[in-house]
């Protein structure tokens, strides 16, 4: 056996791509309009996941969507399916993917959202989320999987569910978020957000304003269509253009189900996942840890070992994230694209409760990022996603992997190579981090030409 082959197991784990037969993702299923997600599909996933639950004793479902023009149709959709499988349904509205999160928890039920995150309203999706508030188990999952290979038969007329709305569920989750920081007080400081033209677009100014803030809001009109476009979270540059005026001491930016978090200072310096991981690192408790992943940028990792603090990386994506802080009953825990998970808040990433605990660290300096951030600087990433047509071709290469361990060898503990099939996509995914830029984009440019020869 190659010398190499041990190292695809241990410093390169989680390699593998999804099965062709999978519908779930990292986070949920997802996928275009009227192409993988239509009106069938939809129902038929409904009356699958409602079989399932009631098979473990489950007979209530809550429902909430973003602001996607195709959630009216998937709404009513995934209503006749768990209704068709004798589960009661209680419809939400437009509600961020946490608060969906935090009702579940707290109403002792499951929880859907019916949500792309950050995709464009092209496409749409669903996330699961259980009495607890997260996110299903990768066992429910292919159990819902399978059940989806079944004829769809309804129950008897007498045993199918029924359908309500709750009332003011967006109040609710207002309320939640606010509680969760009694002591904090937001007067005299000016925020900028930008909430994607989705579903935070009515709850989150209203958290910030009654917790004293002085608020403005940017990509809150939302119309169907326009979600995360040319704004939010994943396209700063709205809010950077806006908070470059010079009247706002700092801007806040969420996705389109606001489940992830992106930062600006007032002079429109972008903060990631792994900068706001810093900041809230100074408040974990003792002999506890932070939870990053494959992702997570080398110069954190250092910073935490300096510090003392406990780091595990665990696979990209937030429902990783929290499986690992729950086997290690930590709190902390994220991702640089924004995922923030405060165990100690939500059961789930919430972007308002990360935002919130962001002020509440900050307040100590005056809310000066500058100052919080003294210390601390990213090493430069180099990621490219290259398109080929057998991404498992390349990763079997021992040519390769000869190549990626020389490198990881000439950068030793300051730098690191990472290597990723896409789950959905024919795309490797080739990253490469030094402390130096243009070693960086050598490598990493070195490794992407080696693997298009292969």
């Amino acid at each position: 056996m190659s010398k190499i082959a041990p190292i695809r197991k241990t410093k390169h784990a989680g390699l593998s791509t999804l099965s062709s037969d999978r519908k779930f993702g990292t986070d949920g299923i997802r996928g275009p309009v009227s192409t993988t997600m239509n009106p069938l599909f939809v129902t038929k996933l409904g009356w699958a996941a409602g079989s399932v639950l009631k098979e473990d004793g489950v007979s209530k479902v809550l429902i909430g969507k973003d602001t996607r023009i195709s959630g009216y149709m998937f709404e009513s959709a995934l209503q006749a399916g768990f209704i068709s499988a004798g589960m009661d349904v209680t419809l939400l509205g437009p509600l961020p993917t946490p608060g969906v999160s935090y009702l579940a928890n707290s109403n002792n039920q499951v929880g859907l959202v019916i949500s792309a995150s950050h995709n464009l309203f092209e496409d749409n999706g669903i996330k699961f989320f259980d009495k607890n508030g997260q996110k299903f188990s990768n066992d429910l999952e292919k159990r819902i999987e399978i059940k989806l290979t079944e004829e769809m038969i309804p129950v008897d007329s007498v045993d199918l569910g029924k359908a309500s709305r709750m009332n003011d569920p967006q109040g609710r989750y207002i309320e939640f978020c606010k509680s969760s920081f009694t002591s904090l007080d937001l007067n005299g400081l000016s925020v900028l957000l930008d909430c994607a033209n989705g579903a935070t677009y009515s709850v989150a100014p209203q958290v910030f304003s009654e917790l004293g803030a002085n608020v403005k809001t940017i990509g809150a009109s939302p119309d169907g269509i326009n979600i995360n476009q040319n704004c939010g979270s994943t396209d700063p540059n709205l809010l950077i253009n806006e908070i470059k005026k010079g009247e706002y001491d700092i801007g806040i930016a969420f996705d389109g189900d606001g489940d992830r978090i992106l930062i600006t200072t007032s002079d429109g310096r972008v903060l990631d996942g792994d900068d706001i991981l810093y900041i809230l690192s100074r408040n974990i408790p003792d002999r506890s840890g932070v939870v990053g992943t494959l992702m997570t940028n080398k110069a954190l990792e250092l910073y935490f070992k300096e510090k003392g603090i406990n780091f595990i990386r665990a696979d990209v994506g937030d429902k990783y994230v929290l499986k690992t802080l729950l086997q290690q009953s930590w709190l902390l825990g994220g991702e640089p694209s924004g995922h923030i998970l405060c165990l100690d808040s939500a059961p789930t990433g919430d972007a308002i409760i990360a935002a919130l605990k962001f002020l509440d660290v900050i307040k100590k300096e005056a809310f000066s990022i500058d100052k919080s951030l003294v210390g601390f600087k990213k090493f430069p990433q180099t990621l490219i996603n290259l398109k080929v047509a057998n991404p498992n071709k390349i990763i079997i290469s021992d040519r390769f992997w000869e190549k990626v361990t020389e490198i990881e060898n000439s950068l030793g503990i300051n730098g690191r190579v990472l290597i990723r099939p896409s789950g959905t996509e024919p795309l490797i995914r080739i990253m490469v981090e030094s402390q130096e830029k243009t070693k960086s984009e050598k490598f990493c440019n070195s490794l992407a030409d080696l693997a298009k020869q292969i």
